[in-house]
C-alpha cells in the first residue's frame, strides 16, 4: 500500500514539474518577445523651419472717437411743432432737423418791422427839415438812433425766430430721436445726437520707452470684433505732448477711413502701429510648442541613429542624426523624435518666434505634441496639416 502510494505522489510530482517547465518555457519566450517588440510608429504632421522677415508694430487697445460729434439740443424754450428727421439718418449740415412754433416770435417781427419803417420815415422826414433848418442836428441825430434800434430790434426777433429751425451744424449721422411732436423744449434740452464716422479718430495709449519709435503720418491698423476679417487703415494724427503720471503712457490719436461706418464712437479696438523696421525670426506654428513650468519645448524630427550610422558610413549622410534640409525624408526612412528646449520670442497670428534652440532646416512636429516623447518613431503625413497663418481671419458666423 506505502509503495503504490508513494508511486503516485512520484507521478504527480513529474507530470506538475513537466507543466511547470513547459509554462517556464513559454512565459520565457513571451518576455523575450516583449523585449523585441517595437512599438508602430505615430503619425505626424510637421513643418520645416524656415526663417522669415517680420515688420515690426506695437500694439494697443484703442477707443473709437468721432471726427465731429455733439448732441443736438433746444438753444430757445418753446413747444415742438415738426420733426423733420428719422431717427439713424445721414443728414447734411445745414438741414433742419426740428421746428418748434414761433407764432408769437412771428407777431414780434411785424410789430419790430413796423416801428422799425416809422423810425427810418421819422429819420427822412428830419433830414428833410433840417435842411431848411427847420429842425437842430441834435434832433436829426436821435431820429437816426431811434432807426438804428428798430432795426436792431427786427434782427433780434429775427434772430429769435430762425432758433426755432433747429439744423445740422454739420454732415454726418444722427442717433436717436430723444423728443416728441407738442412736447415743451426747455432751453438745451437734447433733441439727438449727430456724429461724423468717415472718418473716425481712435485714441491709444502708448508706454513711455516707446515714444522715440512712433511719430505723426505712420501708418496704423485697426480691427475690432464687431467686424471680424475686417481691417482698418489710417495715419497717426497727433501725439500727446504730456505723460499720464500715474501710467507714464502717452495718447495717441489716428484717423481712420470708416467709408461703410463699420466702426462707431466708443468702441474698444486693436491697433496696430506699423513701425518701419523689420526682423529677422525663426517662427514656428504655435501648436508645436510644449508647454510646461520647467521650460518650453518642441519635437524635432531626426533620422534613427542606426540608419544614421549606416548612411554616414556609405557617405550619403554629412550630418549623421538630421533630416534633409528640403524636410522631405525618404518615407523608407526610420524617422524618431528629439525633444528639444527653446526660448519663445514674439507671437503673431498662428506663429511663434524661437530666439533660442532651433536651426533653420530643421523639421518640428506640429500637431498632437502632447502624446510624444523624445526616442518614438514616426511616420510624417502632412496630407491634412493646418496652415498657419499670419493674419488669420475667422469666418462669419
Amino acid at each position: 500500500m506505502l509503495k503504490k502510494l508513494l508511486l503516485a505522489v512520484i507521478g504527480v510530482v513529474i507530470v506538475v514539474g513537466g507543466i511547470v517547465y513547459v509554462k517556464l518555457g513559454q512565459f520565457g519566450e513571451m518576455a523575450e518577445a516583449g523585449a523585441k517588440m517595437v512599438p508602430p510608429p505615430e503619425t505626424v504632421t510637421t513643418m520645416v523651419v524656415e526663417p522669415a522677415d517680420w515688420k515690426q508694430a506695437l500694439t494697443a487697445t484703442g477707443t473709437l472717437s468721432p471726427v465731429q460729434g455733439v448732441t443736438v439740443g433746444a438753444e430757445t424754450p418753446g413747444r415742438v411743432k415738426r420733426i423733420d428727421f428719422e431717427s439713424g439718418a445721414q443728414v447734411q449740415a445745414g438741414d433742419i432737423l426740428v421746428q418748434v412754433d414761433a407764432a408769437s416770435e412771428t407777431a414780434q417781427l411785424a410789430s419790430a418791422e413796423a416801428a422799425a419803417e416809422l423810425a427810418r420815415a421819422t429819420l427822412e422826414r428830419r433830414k428833410e427839415l433840417g435842411k431848411r433848418q427847420i429842425v437842430s442836428p441834435a434832433d436829426i441825430d436821435a431820429a437816426a438812433a431811434q432807426a438804428k434800434e428798430a432795426s436792431a430790434q427786427v434782427n433780434i426777433v429775427r434772430a429769435a425766430i430762425a432758433k426755432k429751425s433747429i439744423r445740422a451744424p454739420f454732415t454726418g449721422r444722427l442717433g436717436l430721436r430723444q423728443v416728441n411732436v407738442g412736447q415743451i423744449l426747455r432751453e438745451g434740452d437734447p433733441i439727438v445726437s449727430l456724429q461724423t464716422l468717415d472718418p473716425i479718430y481712435v485714441d491709444f495709449p502708448v508706454p513711455q520707452q516707446r515714444l522715440a519709435r512712433i511719430a505723426t503720418g505712420m501708418t496704423v491698423r485697426v480691427g475690432t470684433d464687431a467686424a471680424p476679417g475686417e481691417s482698418f487703415e489710417g495715419r497717426i494724427t497727433a501725439i500727446s505732448p504730456e505723460v499720464d503720471s500715474a501710467t507714464r503712457q502717452l495718447r495717441v490719436r489716428a484717423q481712420v477711413a470708416n467709408a461703410r461706418e463699420l466702426l462707431r464712437a466708443g468702441m474698444f479696438v486693436n491697433v496696430d502701429v506699423l513701425l518701419p523696421e523689420q526682423k529677422s525670426v525663426l517662427p514656428i506654428a504655435a501648436s508645436a510648442i510644449v508647454y510646461a513650468p520647467y521650460g518650453d519645448s518642441v519635437f524635432v524630427v531626426e533620422k534613427s541613429a542606426d540608419r544614421a550610422s549606416t548612411s554616414a558610413s556609405k557617405g550619403t549622410q554629412s550630418a549623421a542624426g538630421s533630416v534633409p534640409a528640403n524636410g522631405r525624408p525618404d518615407e523608407k526612412t526610420p524617422l524618431v523624435l528629439r525633444q528639444q528646449f527653446v526660448r519663445l520670442g514674439e507671437k503673431r497670428g498662428d506663429f511663434v518666434a524661437i530666439e533660442e534652440g532651433l536651426k533653420p532646416g530643421e523639421t518640428v512636429v506640429t500637431s498632437g505634441v502632447f502624446k510624444l516623447r523624445s526616442g518614438m518613431p514616426v511616420v510624417i503625413d502632412n496630407t491634412l496639416a493646418p496652415k498657419p497663418k499670419l493674419d488669420p481671419k475667422p469666418g462669419r458666423q
